[in-house]
């Protein structure tokens, strides 16, 4: 009998009650790979700071999408989905980086499975230091310290396959379908920023946004605009914020906008709160007619045939850890 494979889904997680946003916070401050503050002895302490003082604005956020994160849940579903795609020989499993169930928490299932062999695959189609890269981290820190042998291969990009390009496209289609067929549409892809700091250094999360953006366009006969949204801290982002960018296209008088979620493959409070409430009022104050979004991937079939091609197309192990 062949033996089973372990699909690791690797997501930032969310908080999953009021009481978890400030723990959650914390978690998200203390990670280097995000961002350096002080001596690594120091941040702790610090990240411990920030999240206090965070906490209420971000918990009453998340009280106005129902008190949660739906992160949890929705990549669960995308894990079902994906195991009844790929078949029998796999098992979906769900490491949050910065909440429940933890990496370590999802090793320890595979192991209870007695699965030897993980495909580890980030759900972050861009790839980023401060996300894929933080999430490979700290698998890797992980499986050092438990020093138990699992088979390991990382699948750790995939922002120019063709069914995720295809799947952003058919929710595109579908986003538009909710304007008038003759109005004058156009397109803002709204992407996760990221310090400027790390384009300059080498991180490809820009080059890769960018290719996402060119491979869906070649789709589309509609103006487009590529923005930045969810800086926080005083150091340089990506520019133009999505903020700037509305304000920019209603200047010139846009009217009928699509808000296209980039590098969020689920929805979250960046699609639900910031996109729908927050950008959904600076838009009606600002004039526009119409402002939409459009759908998250979620469990889209196409989306999900996109991973399991992924996961059907890795070799047998690649690396060993211990």
């Amino acid at each position: 009998m062949a033996r089973k494979t372990a699909v690791l889904l690797l997501q930032m997680g969310g908080p999953d009650s009021i009481d978890a946003v400030e723990p959650f916070l914390r978690n998200l401050f203390a990670d280097r790979d995000i961002i350096k503050i002080g001596p690594a002895w120091l941040q702790p302490l610090i990240a411990r700071i920030i999240a206090k003082r965070r906490a209420p604005k971000v918990e009453k956020n998340y009280a106005d999408i129902g008190g949660k994160s739906p992160l949890r849940e929705l990549t669960e579903a995308q894990g079902k989905a994906l195991e009844e795609t790929l078949g029998d020989g796999y098992r979906c499993f769900v490491a949050m980086r910065y909440w429940r169930p933890s990496t370590l928490e999802a090793l320890a299932a595979i192991k209870r499975e007695g699965i030897e062999r993980i495909i580890a695959l980030s759900l972050y189609p861009h790839y980023s230091r401060a996300t894929t890269g933080s999430s490979i981290n700290e698998l890797k820190r992980i499986l050092e310290q438990a020093g138990t042998k699992f088979d390991v291969t990382y699948i750790d990009r995939f922002y120019d396959h063709p069914l995720y390009i295809e799947a952003l496209a058919e929710k595109i289609r579908e986003g538009l379908e909710e304007f008038h067929p003759l109005a004058d549409r156009e397109i803002l892809f709204s992407a996760h920023s990221l310090p400027q700091s790390f384009i300059d250094e080498g991180d490809p999360y820009l080059s890769h946004i960018e290719e996402t953006v060119r491979l869906v366009m070649e789709k589309f006969e509609v103006p487009h605009h590529l923005a930045f949204q969810s800086r926080a801290g005083p150091v340089k982002w990506l520019e133009p914020s999505t903020e700037a960018m509305l304000e920019h296209l209603a200047a010139h008088g846009s009217k009928n906008l699509l808000i296209v979620p980039l590098s969020f493959v689920s929805d979250h409070i960046e699609t639900l709160h910031e996109i729908d409430i927050e950008y959904g009022k600076m838009a009606f104050n600002l004039g526009f007619a119409k402002c939409k979004r459009s759908p998250s991937l979620n469990t889209s079939p196409t989306f999900i045939a996109c991973l399991a091609d992924l996961v059907a197309k890795v070799q047998p192990v690649t690396e060993a850890s211990r």
